[in-house]
């Protein structure tokens, strides 16, 4: 991955220091002479630490297997890194207990890997890769206020740029950066709606769909003497029965990360007591009865998403030159499903296929198309999930038959998964993105589905005759 065979500009500019904002600038740095990063926040240097500029990073983050693999590509050596730090490696399968709405998902040995550690060790040891670029530079406490254009304003051709002089300064510097392409990876909190309206150019339309779910973490110290079998937990939510859902995973320094989400007015606190009830709370007493006397290692962390919110830039019937955004800016998740990461990652490649195949002149329209539809798989599966929830807005119409049997059918394999592994691991390859939604169409598993509904028919018809013949000896 990224074997440029000759350089398409001068200078491209990525706007913020996102996951996105990160891999984007490791494509573009085989493609462009020099790639600068901007970045409003001020990255940590000499040891991974949180920053102002990721407010979510204390609460559980889920890097997907297909996520992984991309970045592996980008960052040989990557994961060993992060096992070096000291992230935990799981097998799916065996290692942790996966709690359904049906009930408790049958363990195996599955083989299917995945890593869990604090994010802002994966954002330190990417950021210290870049670094390492010679065509790489990062601009901390910048951010940026315009696009500059040409004279007819038919192509976007820098940035302008504020910047703050020291890390405790107040003076600000304003200066234009000239660019080729700038990329918007601002995240959430993107701008560039306002910029392309500054310039003369539609906003994009946008979709939002909000559950007013709340989160809250605490890490915990896992104690010496913990013996259970399992090395990780998760309960899931079963909306609109149960909104509240928790987790426990291992990460780094031997210490437990633990979560419990839910709705208003339910969202969970900061308050200790209130945080331990909520765990009690839930449906199984693993997590409970697991923490109630760890030491905390941490207070806890709350975070308040805002929701799914998509950018529809496939729809602008004007686009200029030179200016592409990707990542949160366009399309972000409620975060319980693990998607975002994976999702900038597939954005990244995306835009290396793109960049190898297209001229820029023509990149923002093509690019913001296929996008769209790398998006619509993770946004149907993220959305349909959150319009189970009683306290969701945004949703203009109830869900389509197609919908509902989509909704109808994956139930029944979660179902399965408390007595079928096989089905299990196909689910896994398909929330972690490696594989498609059509291998849930396999013929494998569809028999296995069509057999759950034959074995229940019998069984409620042999219940009826039991009843029926009771009836009638009672006589």
């Amino acid at each position: 991955m990224v074997q440029a065979s000759s350089t398409l500009g001068r200078h491209a500019v990525v706007v913020g220091g996102s996951m996105a904002g990160l891999l984007t600038t490791r494509i573009l740095s085989g493609y462009f002479e020099q790639v600068t990063i901007l970045e409003r926040d001020r990255f940590p240097t000499e040891a991974p630490a949180p920053r102002k500029g990721l407010p979510q990073c204390t609460q559980l983050h889920i890097l997907l297997t297909r996520g992984r693999q991309i970045m592996e590509d980008l960052f040989p050596g990557l994961e060993s890194d992060l096992i070096d730090a000291g992230a935990a490696v799981l097998d799916m399968g065996a290692d942790v207990e996966w709690m359904n709405p049906f009930g408790w998902t049958a363990r195996f040995p599955s083989g299917f890997k995945a890593l869990s550690f604090s994010r802002y060790i994966l954002d330190w040891l990417i950021h210290r890769r870049l670094s390492e670029f010679s065509n790489i530079q990062i601009l901390e406490a910048s951010y940026v206020t315009g696009l500059l254009t040409n004279s007819d304003k038919t192509a976007v051709t820098g940035a302008i740029v504020r910047r703050r002089e020291g890390e405790h300064s107040e003076q600000v510097q304003q200066e234009e950066l000239s660019a080729d392409l700038v990329i918007d990876a601002s995240g959430y909190s993107s701008q560039a709606p306002k910029w392309l309206k500054a310039i003369g150019y539609d906003a994009p339309e946008e979709t939002v769909i909000t559950t007013s779910m709340g989160y809250a973490s605490r890490l915990y110290e896992i104690p010496a003497d913990f013996q259970e079998d399992w090395k990780g937990v998760y309960i899931q939510a079963d909306p609109p029965k149960r909104t509240s859902m928790g987790v426990l995973y291992p990460i780094e320094n031997n210490r437990w990360i633990v979560g419990v989400c839910g709705t208003a007015p339910n969202r969970p606190s900061t308050n200790e007591a209130e945080f331990l009830e909520a765990l009690r709370n839930l449906p199984s007493p693993h997590i409970y009865n697991a923490v109630k006397d760890a030491k905390p290692a941490t207070a806890i962390g709350i975070y308040h998403p805002p929701g799914n919110r998509l950018r529809h830039y496939e729809r602008l019937s004007r686009q200029p030159q030179g200016f592409i955004a990707l990542g949160d800016s366009v399309c972000s998740f409620t975060p319980i499903y693990g998607q975002g990461m994976t999702v900038a990652a597939l954005g990244a490649v995306l835009l290396q296929q793109c960049l190898q195949e297209t001229a820029l002149t023509e990149l923002p329209s093509r690019f913001q198309k296929e996008l769209a539809r790398v998006n619509v798989t993770p946004w149907i599966a993220a959305t349909s999930q959150d319009a189970k929830y009683p306290s969701v807005k945004g949703l203009t119409q109830p869900p389509s038959l197609p919908e509902k049997a989509i909704g109808w059918y994956m139930d029944r394999l979660i179902q399965l998964t408390t007595k079928e592994p096989q089905v299990t691991l196909v689910l896994f390859n398909v929330f972690h993105m490696v594989q498609s939604s059509g291998a849930l169409l396999q013929p494998s598993i569809l028999f296995r589905v069509i057999q759950q509904l034959l074995t229940r028919s019998l069984s409620r018809k042999s219940s009826k005759i039991q009843v029926s013949t009771s009836s009638i000896t009672s006589r």
